[in-house]
């Protein structure tokens, strides 16, 4: 008689310890891939919004255009958005970065002009009294106290990213969506619960740090709760 087996590889256990040891170049290629393309949809996003609320703030009846827009393109949903993508991109890491781009606008946009907007117009008002330009103004006085609503969308557009990114595994670029997908066509438990878990870790790991560079970058908020 065969005697049970005592690998949990081989008895398909959720939680195998053996999986970490044996794969730990396929998670570490995962979790780089992941890192890299939601790192890199969240940057270019975050370089569009930027212009796209300056310009709302600066001439108001563009706002309501912006954010009508950057709405509609966060309703499509993924697979429809990577679909139209696809004729520009192909079938590539591109195409997963351009979607979840277009996809942080809404959240972008919306909290960077949230907090432009939130600016005491006295202040802006005692930034001419002191003799600046309107650009020494912006980046000196608007930019810094619009930080915390910014950071705020920001945090949140980092987390959607991570999230989303395993639905690129649907064109092979989806990070450790990659090994979640895979592990469910095969029912490898051990490989969908560790991608799973890497995920979360990865989201929450991104919302501490950039929290983290929110206080860095806000320290009279830090001196206002003391």
């Amino acid at each position: 008689m065969t005697a049970p087996p005592d690998d949990c590889l081989a008895r398909n256990e959720w939680i195998c310890g053996a999986y970490l040891s044996t794969r730990r170049h396929i998670l570490l290629d995962a979790v780089l891939q992941h890192l890299r393309l939601s790192g890199l949809s969240v940057l270019i996003g975050l370089l569009l919004a930027v212009p796209l609320a300056l310009l709302a703030r600066r001439l108001r009846w563009t706002a309501g255009p912006v954010l009508a827009l950057t709405t509609v393109l966060y309703t499509i949903p993924s697979l429809a958005m990577f679909s139209l993508l696809l004729p520009l991109y192909g079938l590539s890491a591109t195409l997963v970065v351009a979607g979840l781009a277009l996809y942080s606008l809404t959240l972008l946009v919306r909290n960077i002009l949230a907090g432009l907007r939130a600016v005491p117009e006295e202040t802006r008002q005692a930034a001419r009294g002191l003799g600046y330009g309107p650009v020494r103004t912006l980046l000196t006085v608007e930019l810094p106290l619009a930080v915390p609503a910014a950071m705020a969308g920001l945090r949140i557009a980092a987390v959607s990213a991570i999230s989303l990114v395993t639905v690129g595994a649907i064109v092979g670029y989806g990070g450790l969506g990659n090994l979640i997908y895979a592990g469910m066509n095969t029912y490898f438990k051990a490989q969908v619960l560790t991608a799973s878990v890497l995920c979360v870790v990865i989201a929450v790991a991104a919302d501490l740090l950039l929290l983290g560079v929110q206080r860095l970058l806000t320290p009279w908020t830090r001196e206002g709760r003391t």
